[in-house]
């Protein structure tokens, strides 16, 4: 085969869209893999029309129209081009996606709609646009319906013989529940795969993981722990019986994008042989935040959203019970009301020493980057996490659980301290989440020992170009 066509579906692709990780990987995966492919690869990707993404009124052009059947229903479509990094990035228009929503509605019924019919609806783009793929890879279960469709639906379609699929997970825990109203409509049918549980038999991403030809999580060690009860989400029994082909791939990052030697958006510039420019992040920050301007003072920081998962209950209980020791806190985020609640109530109770910023922010968000000392970051369950990447990229060493790809990028000090990236604590609770801090601290007091943790962490890689590359030889095994 001389040239591989390869459609990569995603809800979100940043610039356009961003609302979490999966943004950032449709964003700068594509790109990578074309560059690496070194033109025996035509990549493209294809996303909803957003009422968010239009607000933000990207470059692009109209191509055409089309109509599709589905379930008697005739569903016209508009579909557009972008580009991102010499990638076309198409995006499809029709009266399920053009509502004035966001990215993700958070009403069942309306996303159900949206992502269903985008799922069918990609399929057909390709159809109008007459190319002919040879690999469909999905995200997540927004997108998973179009791999269980080429299976069901278009099974004896001539267009789409032999395509090959891919689904890759970024979030187990989210599998489109609530969408079997809207796949009924459209003419889904529920799957008769045994060896599915009941409930998943008519649920999106389950769906998408059974038909699929490869089933990719985000990181290594996501892809072992969701064959245990513990991260399976009710599907560990399947993806035990079908563990041939479940694999995992550490996601990367942009490191041009992300990186302090030319980050416009932090007031100093700073890099592994010229570090005095993160001291003044810091103390610029401290004063911006009221906090004491002094440099010997350990600067916690996270940005994440406010869940459980990621941990933000454990921060806000165990910070109050470690002020016989000196430091100071930064959050930035938003989410769960009562969490919000919570963190102003403590900013309040500690002004000296404690700041939260209850929104997103990307430029503040790659000041505290660029500021902190200590990232904390105590998610219960990562896939991959993109956060803890960031952070050691600006020197800022993540106190981090264990667990999925964390576990994958940091390298722990109990470990081995001198080849150690951050702190890594095994028991997803309060107390390993406090003892891990002081740990933390207490190294942070020996600034040689720091010194040489900062620059293990800041010399550190995750870029893309090893992620894309195993990528590329899952695509090109799966074409053999």
């Amino acid at each position: 085969m001389d040239k591989m066509n390869v459609l990569f579906a995603s809800a979100e692709v940043a610039p356009f869209a961003k609302v979490g990780g999966l943004g950032d990987v449709s964003g700068a995966l594509p790109p990578a893999l074309r560059d690496l492919a070194a033109g025996t690869l035509d990549i493209r990707i294809i996303m909803p029309f957003h009422a968010a993404v239009k607000k933000l009124n990207p470059p692009h052009r109209f191509i055409g129209n089309f109509a599709f059947e589905a379930n008697g229903r005739s569903i016209a479509t508009d579909l557009f081009v972008s580009e991102l990094s010499d990638v076309p990035v198409y995006l499809l228009d029709n009266e399920f996606i053009n509502h004035d929503s966001p990215v993700y509605h958070g009403d069942w019924t309306l996303d159900g709609l949206k992502y269903v019919t985008f799922s069918l609806a990609l399929l057909e783009a390709a159809r109008y646009l007459d190319w002919k793929i040879d690999i469909l890879h999905a995200n997540d279960w927004h997108t998973a319906l179009s791999v269980y469709a080429l299976k069901t639906i278009y099974a004896d379609d001539p267009f789409f013989a032999g395509v090959k699929t891919i689904l890759s997970v970024h979030n187990l825990p989210f599998n489109g529940w609530g969408s079997q109203e809207a796949m009924s409509s459209l003419g889904f049918e529920p799957s008769s795969d045994p060896d599915l549980p009941d409930w998943a038999k008519f649920t999106p991403l389950p769906l998408g993981l059974s038909a699929s030809d490869k089933f990719i999580a985000v990181s290594p060690n996501y892809a072992r722990e969701i064959l245990t009860p513990e991260f399976g989400c009710g599907m560990e029994g399947y993806l035990q019986k079908h563990a041939e082909k479940v694999m995992g791939i550490l996601n990367g990052i942009d490191e041009s994008k992300w990186d302090p030697a030319t980050d416009k958006a932090i007031s100093s510039n700073f890099s592994l042989d010229n570090i005095e420019g993160k001291f003044k992040n810091k103390l610029d920050l401290q004063k911006a935040l009221g906090f004491e301007v002094n440099p010997d003072i350990p600067l916690m920081t996270t940005v994440s959203r406010l869940d459980r998962q990621k941990g933000i209950p454990s921060i806000l209980k165990v910070l109050p019970n470690l002020t016989d020791q000196p430091w100071q806190f930064a959050l930035l985020g938003t989410g769960d009301p009562e969490l919000e609640r919570q963190a102003n109530e403590l900013a309040a109770q500690f002004p000296d020493r404690i700041a939260c910023i209850l929104k997103y922010d990307d430029i503040i968000a790659r000041m505290l980057y660029a500021s902190g000392d200590i990232f904390l970051m105590p998610s219960l369950y990562e896939p991959c996490g993109l956060s803890q990447m960031f952070a050691m990229r600006y020197g800022n060493l993540p106190v981090a659980t264990s667990t999925g790809g964390l576990a994958d990028s940091i390298l722990d000090y109990s470990a081995n301290s001198s080849t150690a990236t951050g702190f890594l604590y095994p028991d997803k609770n309060d107390e390993g989440l406090d003892q891990a801090i002081k740990l933390a601290l207490k190294v942070y007091d020996d600034k040689i020992s720091w010194a040489i943790m900062r620059r293990n962490a800041m010399s550190a890689h995750f870029s893309w170009k090893l992620s894309a590359g195993k990528y590329l030889d899952v695509y090109r095994k799966l074409l053999a």
